[in-house]
């Protein structure tokens, strides 16, 4: 495996070897707070200060990796990294190498992959749904328009693919194979179900290619580069795809609870810009199944929602109809066979955290 310490890149405008400043790796573990569901590791004395030393590797390695040479292409790719984030699939990526030897170097590569390709994605994603803010901030495109933020999205993707070409042609093809599903993904989001095709069942693949494959990757990557049981990639595949799933689907049921989310996305944007989620789509079939209750709200829903007013109301109609309990039911169905898919897997911290993990991601209410 080639070191891209070894490499300047100046022909593609990538920062100079010992351009950037010194980051203590100490200084960045200290700071560092797990996401929900991993207490397992932090109460851990030998996995607890690995991951999060580890962590820290990668926090270091993605601000190296974005550095460019071009102050426009620096700021537009540090934008997202230093606006903060869960971390949550590279966590996954170093928490499944301890299934195997964790310390080897091309563990904390891989970690980087996953995280740069899925901040690659939210710059198209925003740009695709004229979202306003992320993680608190104003997106990408707000502030340098859309062109600029999709071709730094471009930018990222190509700096994930140098450093996971690095990794081999294993890591490649799995990196190739989940790229064009999230691209698939938003292609089939965006053209919505074909006139045959049931519209929850298209919303769940939707879904499944936009957040479960990059979530199966990280898993499936950790355990390949820690050189693990090969038996254990199909059920990290598995339960990555699942708890992908019923992350995405609690984050619809939590648009419409009326809670102000962390990211600084406020309740109902998903109803005003008129994304399909699973309450509304579950509300659709209730009406057309004769809901009279599903009727009127969706009069509301499917109005002018441009106040502030309009869109409380569809907000407090809907989280108070059936349909926003049935979707936490969908949700955490998908989180269960998550954790069935890792009944194989040895007992110990890793299967631990990764089961609370499922359980937190649908148990949570921002």
């Amino acid at each position: 495996m080639t070191n891209s310490a070894d490499q300047s890149w100046t022909h593609a405008g990538h920062g100079l070897q010992g351009s950037e400043p010194d980051l203590n790796t100490t200084a960045i573990a200290t700071g560092l707070q797990l996401p929900a569901g991993f207490a397992a590791i932090a109460g851990d004395a030998e996995l607890g200060p690995a991951i999060t030393t580890n962590l820290a590797r990668v926090e270091k390695k993605l601000r190296e990796a974005i550095a460019n040479s071009d102050p426009l292409a620096d700021a537009t790719s540090r934008h997202l990294v230093e606006a903060g984030g869960k971390r949550i699939r590279p966590l996954l990526t170093l928490l499944c190498a301890h299934l195997g030897d964790a310390s080897r170097p091309a563990v904390v590569q891989a970690a980087v992959v996953v995280e740069l390709t899925h901040l690659a994605t939210l710059y198209h994603d925003d740009v695709m749904d004229s979202a306003p803010f992320r993680r608190g901030a104003p997106t990408a495109h707000e502030v340098w328009g859309n062109s600029v933020a999709v071709l730094t999205g471009d930018l990222i993707f190509a700096r994930a693919s140098i450093l996971v070409s690095e990794l081999g042609s294993r890591a490649l093809g799995i990196q190739a194979r989940t790229f064009e599903r999230l691209c698939l993904g938003q292609l089939h989001e965006t053209v919505g179900p074909r006139p045959d095709e049931d519209p929850v069942e298209h919303y769940l693949s939707v879904i499944a290619d936009k957040t479960g494959s990059l979530v199966a990757a990280s898993g499936q990557l950790g355990a390949i580069f820690s050189g693990a049981d090969e038996s254990y990639e199909a059920l990290l595949v598995e339960y990555g795809e699942k708890v992908g799933v019923a992350f995405q689907l609690a984050d619809d049921v939590i648009d419409v609870t009326g809670v102000k989310v962390k990211s600084g996305k406020s309740p109902g944007t998903d109803l005003r810009e008129g994304v399909p989620t699973l309450p509304v789509l579950l509300l659709r079939k209730a009406a057309a199944d004769g809901d009279h209750s599903a009727v009127d709200l969706l009069t509301l829903i499917d109005g002018d929602l441009s106040s502030d007013e309009a869109l409380a109301a569809a907000v407090a109609g809907l989280r108070e109809h059936p349909v926003t309990a049935q979707s936490w039911t969908v949700a955490r169905e998908w989180a269960a066979e998550a954790i069935a898919a890792l009944e194989p897997l040895p007992e110990g911290v890793v299967k631990d955290s990764l089961t609370s993990f499922a359980h937190a991601v649908v148990e949570r209410s921002s």
